[in-house]
């Protein structure tokens, strides 16, 4: 408690040093708390239906079914484009692909974007960017090549000028290589999420220490392909050594005409999937391991508290569903993901029925740590809905899907949208519809978009999905289309929300960034 001053012994010596005694102590008791840490954990196609808290009984993740009581989840949180560089485009930006002109794989995104890690430079955070990035190579293959692997320092790595340790894609997790601000490869001593989180500890243990919070975005690779015994802990692969797995309702071991050349089923695909179900689910399991340890260290260094701790992961993975393996499809195993957001304190536990989508993550966080959120953001900020402090939330996830998942390919393209009941797509080859009951029909094996009893239903999705595709200057356009017009040597130039990079310029800005790499 401060004193009152006493006018009799204002201005003697003792009275000033006691008034300015109090009156500091109760400044530095009335100091605002510093803002929180924020820690962003992406795994890479773990879909939702394959952790132990969303029901699969033959996943062991106690790690991050600890973490979904500790935390809010989206149950119904998607991936809006379930590809690997499209949603870490999303990530960073907070817009759907067709305005970050990443529609398929290997590409070169624009610096033009108001980004992440820009926002947070802004608001006083120190970053780190540990693990995958996937949004610099622009050639199709060759991802060893130091040109497509190393993002330099600079415009291109979005904001992000902390520590960075990073690879453009890499999915071999033993002696994986990564770099940080030269073009001098390295590598992890042990299993590539292991060595990735150690890291992530060993700086958060430093800059915790400080004034200034910190925001860490650590992007594992597994549970991602190859799922070959080499690529996974042993001690993880044996765990399921006996384990069977059943085919769900909506397997089908002929392959889905609209997909890709990536989601088409390989021979003797069915003779194999035990394995690679096997795999996946080690490959998880460590995962799950490596989480806890990152918790165990916050909890250790007292940065629990306020650290605002987000898991989730950049799609799912069909594993034969409706005749597909892999991702980039509107089906719930490739758009469903978790999303799990834990602040002790400030967000009460629970399960959100809101449509949580990937654009949704960017303006949420920066909300969430009193942020700067860039104008050109398109997803909704759903702080207050997480506090508690709203009521208002999406009702409505919109899907995209502009292509095949790396090569410039017609055929395949689709868009859509999924609320808490139904999903509604189509194809734009045929124009083929798809209409789900996701709550009657959660293995979504019953199309109801030729039933006459659902027209009005069908309709209203049409309309509805219509409507936002205009909004956001989408016109649904066959997949070459996005190369002649956007794209130059898979650099981007251009995209629906007028982002525009002028050629010339585009390729000064790559030779002062790094000169070795392909120029535009």
């Amino acid at each position: 408690m401060i004193e009152e001053p006493d006018n009799r012994k204002a201005f003697t010596r003792r009275g000033f040093l006691k008034q300015s005694a109090a009156l500091a102590a109760g400044a530095a008791y009335a100091a605002p708390a510093k803002k929180p840490n924020l820690v962003v954990v992406v795994a890479d196609q773990l879909r939702y239906q394959s952790c132990g808290y969303a029901g699969d009984a033959l996943a062991q993740t106690p790690n991050i079914d600890r973490l979904a009581k500790q935390s809010l989840s989206f149950r119904y949180a998607t991936s809006s484009h379930p590809v690997c560089s499209p949603f870490r485009a999303t990530l960073l930006t907070g817009k759907y692909s067709s305005s970050t002109g990443m529609v398929i794989n290997e590409l070169r995104m624009s610096p033009e974007h108001q980004c992440f890690g820009h926002s947070l430079n802004r608001a006083g955070y120190q970053t780190a960017l540990i693990g995958k990035w996937h949004m610099w190579a622009n050639q199709l293959g060759g991802h060893d090549r130091t040109e497509n692997a190393f993002v330099p320092p600079g415009p291109y790595r979005f904001g992000f000028d902390g520590l960075w340790a990073g690879y453009n894609f890499n999915h071999t997790y033993y002696n994986a290589p990564y770099f940080r601000d030269k073009p001098e490869r390295l590598t992890y001593k042990s299993y590539e999420p292991d060595s990735q989180t150690d890291m992530a500890i060993d700086w958060m243990r430093q800059t915790g220490r400080g004034d200034k919070p910190f925001a860490t975005f650590l992007l594992w690779g597994p549970p991602h392909a190859p799922w070959t015994p080499d690529n996974v802990p042993p001690e993880d692969l044996e765990a399921f050594r006996n384990t069977k797995f059943p085919a769900p309702p909506n397997f089908s071991d002929k392959s889905d005409p609209h997909s890709d050349a990536w989601g088409q089923l390989p021979p003797k695909f069915v003779e194999q999937l035990q394995d690679m179900h096997r795999i996946y689910y080690a490959q998880t399991r460590s995962v799950d391991r490596t989480l806890g340890r990152l918790m165990a260290a916050l909890d250790a260094r007292g940065l629990s508290e306020n650290t605002i701790l987000v898991f989730t992961s950049d799609h799912g993975e069909m594993f034969g569903s409706q005749g597909r393996q892999a991702k980039n499809i509107f089906y719930d195993e490739a758009v469903r993901i978790p999303f799990l957001i834990r602040w002790p304190g400030h967000i009460k536990p629970g399960v959100s029925d809101a449509c949580f989508n990937s654009p949704d993550i960017m303006p949420t966080l920066l909300g969430l740590l009193g942020a700067p959120v860039p104008g050109t953001v398109e997803g909704s900020d759903c702080s207050g809905h997480i506090t508690g402090k709203s009521t208002r939330a999406p009702e409505t996830a919109y899907l995209q899907g502009m292509g095949t998942t790396a090569a410039w390919k017609d055929g395949t393209e689709w868009r859509g949208l999924r609320d808490a009941r139904f999903t509604y797509a189509k194809y734009h080859v045929d124009g083929q519809e798809l209409l789900f009951d996701n709550r009657a029909d959660p293995y979504q094996t019953k199309n109801l978009a030729g039933e006459r009893a659902h027209d009005s239903k069908l309709q209203h999705y049409r309309e509805q999905l219509a409507r936002w595709m205009k909004e956001h200057n989408d016109s649904f356009e066959a997949c070459n289309w996005y190369q002649r017009n956007w794209t130059v040597d898979r650099n981007i130039v251009k995209t629906a929300s007028g982002v525009g990079q002028d050629l010339d310029k585009l390729k000064e800005l790559l030779k002062r960034t790094y000169p070795q790499a392909n120029p535009a």
